[in-house]
């Protein structure tokens, strides 16, 4: 298991090729998108118990979450801000009422010692990733591909679905 980010960018840059055969592998693949569903969570859950994402914090600093119209509200709200002011001091330019946002900063804002300070109220696509427990899996590779160089849990996950499912015979 592998959870230092720098080793874990430098391997994904190696492994970008193979990782990509793998991913055209999987989508060609006649395996039931159920199974690997179900394979993706499995080993989801194993590594993200082995994994404290405090130790680490990358997607915060490398990522930008889309903000929804309702993510505004209540980070306004909970920073007791007008939603005007949430607007102008933390949303890149001039993102429209309704539309998606993204924070005018990188990394996130709210980010204070790899800690998420504003953890329970934090944009609807922050409390999502890394997405691996949504259905479909297969449908949504380009995603986790490029999130191998980000994320340890997606790293380890893929290398993970590599083992399971990537007989030596079919490289």
């Amino acid at each position: 298991m592998e959870n230092d980010i720098r080793k874990i960018e430098q391997q994904a840059r190696l492994r970008e090729d193979e990782n990509w055969r793998f991913r055209s592998y999987l989508k060609a693949s006649d395996l039931p998108a159920s199974r690997i569903d179900a394979l993706v969570r499995k080993l989801y859950q194993e590594v993200s118990a082995q994994i404290d994402c405090t130790k680490c914090g990358n997607c915060c600093r490398v990522m930008q979450p889309l903000l929804t119209e309702a993510d505004i509200k209540r980070l306004a709200a909970h920073l007791d801000l007008p939603v005007k002011q949430f607007r102008d001091d933390f949303i890149k330019g001039n993102s429209e009422e309704g539309a998606v946002a993204e924070f005018s900063t990188m990394p996130c804002p709210f980010l204070r010692d790899n800690i998420c300070s504003v953890y329970d109220c934090r944009p609807r696509d922050c409390r999502s990733y890394p997405h691996l427990h949504k259905k479909d899996f297969v449908f949504r590779m380009n995603q986790a591909y490029a999130n191998c160089s980000v994320c340890p849990i997606v790293f380890n996950v893929y290398e993970g679905l590599k083992s399971e499912l990537w007989r030596a015979g079919k490289r």
